[in-house]
C-alpha cells in the first residue's frame, strides 16, 4: 500500500471562523516537464456532483489539465486522470459519491497508471476522508476546494512521489484569478462573482466547505464575461452562494444591482443568476431585472420553510410574511416574474401546522416549480445535534402533501404556456428521445421539439402545443408563420378594442354629415390656393369653426390615439 502524506486535513472549527482579510492571487503555476510529458495526449476524466458551483470548478480543474495537454473524455475506461468532484449538501448526493468511487476499483485494476482524485465539498469533512483512505485505497489524491488551483502540483508531487496525497485546507479563503477554463459548452457559461457564504444556517455544510463570503472585483468579473459575448457566448448564469451580498466585503460602494446592469449592458443575449438570498434581495436588482430585456424574468428565491418558528430554528434571516411583501414588490414591477424555490421538510421537530403553513405560503407565493427535499442532517451543522421527535414516514407523508399542492401552481402556469410562442436557447438532443431536440425558455421551462441538431446553441422561437407539468413539447415557429400569427392577433385585439370601435363611430359621423363634408371639401380647396390676406383669415375662421365641432374633436383626439396604436404595432412586429 502507498505511503499516504497528508499536507491538510479539514477542520470544522477552522472553517467556522471569519476573522481573516481575503487576498487575490493570480494564479501562475509551472508544472514540471515530466508532469507534461507523462500525460500530454492522454484523456482526463471528471464526474461532477451537486451545483452549478461544482460545474464551474469542474471547468477549472478540465482548464488546468488542458493545460498540459490532456484531452476531455466521457468514457473513464479511456482516462488517465479521473477526477470525482463530490457534493455535501444531502446524504443521498454522498451515497453516489461513494458507489461512483467504487466502480473505480474495477477501472483501475484494468488501468494501473491511472490516477483517481477526490475533490470538492465532501472532502472538507474529516470524517468522510478517513472513511475514504480506510475503505478506498484506490482513491490516490484528496483535494478541497480552496485547493483547486493545486491541481497540477498535487499531480507533480504524486507521480514524483508515488504516495497518497491529502491536501484539503480549511480557511476563509482567497480568489484566485486567471486560471485556465474549458467550457463545458460553448454558448452558456457560469461566471462566479462570489465564493463562500456567510450565513451558517443551522442545516447548512456551506460555509463551512466553501469558506467566507468573498467578492471577486467588477473588473475581473466584466473582463470575463466581455470575452464570452466576443466569442458568441449566448447566455451567462452569475454565480454565488448569495449573489444579492455582492460587494458588502469589498467596500467601494460596489452592488449587486450595479454589477448586473454592467454585465447587461455588454450585450449578453441571456443573463441569469443564482442564488439569491430573500433578506438581502433588494429593490434596486428588481428595478434592473425590470429595466433589461436580456436579463430573463426568472428568479429562484429560496424560502425553505413557511413557518417562522422553524425559519427561525433553521437561522434564516427573515419571516414568512417578510417573504412574501418581497415577492409582492417583485411581481408588481415584474408581473410576468417565474419564481422558483428551495422547501425542506422535516427539519428537526417541525409540526403538521408547520408544513401547512409552508403550503400557504408557496400557493401565495405562485411558484412555477421548486426543489423539494426532506431534511438530511449534515455533520457538524448546528441542526444535526437537534433531538428529532418526527419519524421519518412522517416526513415522507408530509412531502408528498407539499408536492401535491405545490404541483396545481405549476400545471396552472404550464398549462398557460400551451398555445404561446417563446424563445428557447437549444441545449442539445432531448435525454428522453434523441429524436427530438430539448432548451430552455425564459422562464426557466425545458421545452422539446423536432429540429435539427445545426440549431444546437442557438436560440429558436417556438410554439408550446403540450403541457406535461415538468416540461413541454413544442413544434418550431418560422419566421412568416409567426409574423402572420403576430398579425392575426394585434388584429383580433385591435377590431376588438373600445378605442377602435369608437374612432369607426365618429369617422362614419363625419362621413354622413353633408354640412361636415362641405366645410371640409372647402378648406381642402382654400389650403391649395395662394391665399390674400382676407382669404387667409375666412380660412382661419372656417379652420377654428370646422376643429371646434364637437364631433371633429373627438374625432382628431381618436385618430391621435390610433396613430400611436400604430407605432406600438410596429414595435411588435419588430422580430
Amino acid at each position: 500500500m502507498k505511503k499516504t502524506v497528508i499536507e491538510n486535513m479539514p477542520d470544522m472549527n477552522q472553517a467556522r471562523k471569519r476573522v481573516e482579510s481575503i487576498k487575490t492571487i493570480y494564479y501562475n503555476y509551472e508544472p514540471s516537464q515530466k508532469l507534461i510529458d507523462r500525460f500530454k495526449g492522454k484523456y482526463a476524466y471528471i464526474r461532477t456532483f451537486g451545483c452549478q458551483a461544482n460545474v464551474r470548478d469542474e471547468e477549472t480543474m478540465m482548464g488546468l489539465l488542458s493545460s498540459i495537454g490532456m484531452i476531455k473524455t466521457e468514457d473513464p475506461t479511456k482516462a488517465s486522470v479521473a477526477i470525482i468532484n463530490t457534493c455535501a449538501v444531502r446524504e443521498n448526493a454522498e451515497d453516489k459519491v461513494f458507489g461512483e468511487i467504487g466502480e473505480f476499483k474495477n477501472i483501475k485494476a484494468k488501468n494501473k497508471d491511472l490516477v483517481l482524485l477526490l475533490c470538492g465539498c465532501m472532502v472538507e469533512q474529516k470524517h468522510i476522508i478517513e472513511k475514504t483512505l480506510e475503505k478506498y485505497p484506490h482513491v490516490d489524491i484528496f483535494f478541497g476546494t480552496h485547493n483547486i488551483q493545486d491541481l497540477l502540483r498535487l499531480l507533480d508531487e504524486f507521480i514524483t512521489k508515488k504516495s497518497r496525497y491529502v491536501d484539503v485546507s480549511s480557511f476563509e479563503g482567497n480568489i484566485i484569478e486567471k486560471m485556465p477554463v474549458t467550457r463545458i459548452e460553448n454558448y452558456k457559461a457560469y461566471v462566479n462573482i462570489t465564493y463562500g457564504c456567510d450565513k451558517f444556517c443551522t442545516y447548512c455544510i456551506v460555509p463551512y466547505t466553501r469558506g467566507k463570503e468573498r467578492s471577486r472585483d467588477i473588473n475581473d468579473i466584466l473582463e470575463e464575461c466581455k470575452v464570452l459575448v466576443d466569442e458568441g457566448f449566448k447566455e451567462i448564469t452569475l454565480l454565488g452562494q448569495n449573489v444579492d451580498s455582492y460587494g458588502k466585503d469589498l467596500k467601494n460602494g460596489v452592488t449587486f444591482a450595479h454589477l448586473l446592469e454592467e454585465v447587461a449592458k455588454l450585450g449578453i443575449p441571456r443573463l441569469r443568476f443564482l442564488t439569491s438570498y430573500p433578506s438581502d434581495f433588494k429593490d434596486d436588482v428588481i428595478d434592473v431585472m425590470a429595466k433589461y430585456p436580456n436579463i430573463m424574468k426568472y428568479l429562484h428565491l429560496p424560502i425553505q420553510s413557511g413557518s417562522d418558528d422553524v425559519l427561525k430554528r433553521m437561522g434564516r434571516r427573515y419571516t414568512s410574511e417578510e417573504y412574501l411583501n418581497l415577492v409582492n414588490r417583485i411581481r408588481a414591477k415584474i408581473p410576468n416574474i417565474a419564481l422558483s424555490t428551495d422547501i425542506i421538510v422535516g427539519f428537526p421537530n417541525e409540526t403538521y401546522e408547520d408544513v401547512l403553513k409552508t403550503i400557504d405560503v408557496s400557493l401565495k407565493a405562485d411558484y412555477t416549480s421548486a426543489f423539494t427535499f426532506i431534511y438530511s442532517p449534515r455533520k457538524g451543522t448546528p441542526a444535526a445535534r437537534l433531538v428529532d421527535d418526527v419519524t421519518y414516514e412522517e416526513k415522507n407523508k408530509r412531502f408528498k402533501e407539499l408536492v401535491s399542492a405545490l404541483e396545481v401552481n405549476f400545471k396552472k402556469h404550464a398549462d398557460e404556456m400551451v398555445g404561446k410562442v417563446y424563445e428557447v436557447l437549444v441545449d442539445g438532443e432531448s435525454k428522453k428521445n434523441k429524436e427530438l431536440l430539448s432548451g430552455y425558455t425564459e422562464n426557466n421551462k425545458v421545452v422539446h421539439f423536432k429540429g435539427d441538431e445545426s440549431l444546437i446553441g442557438q436560440i429558436v422561437k417556438v410554439k408550446i402545443l403540450e403541457s406535461h407539468v415538468y416540461s413541454l413539447f413544442g413544434e418550431l415557429v418560422d419566421e412568416d408563420s409567426l409574423i402572420k400569427s403576430k398579425c392575426e392577433e394585434i388584429k383580433k385585439n385591435i377590431e376588438s378594442s373600445a378605442l377602435v370601435k369608437e374612432y369607426l363611430h365618429y369617422k362614419g359621423m363625419i362621413e354622413n354629415d353633408h354640412e361636415l363634408e362641405q366645410m371640409h371639401n372647402k378648406l381642402l380647396f382654400m389650403k391649395k390656393c395662394d391665399l390674400n390676406d382676407e382669404e387667409k383669415v375666412e380660412y382661419l375662421k372656417l379652420k377654428e369653426e370646422y376643429d371646434n365641432n364637437p364631433i371633429v374633436s373627438n374625432y382628431n383626439r381618436l385618430k391621435k390615439e390610433i396613430d400611436d396604436l400604430k407605432i406600438e404595432v410596429k414595435n411588435l412586429l419588430k422580430l
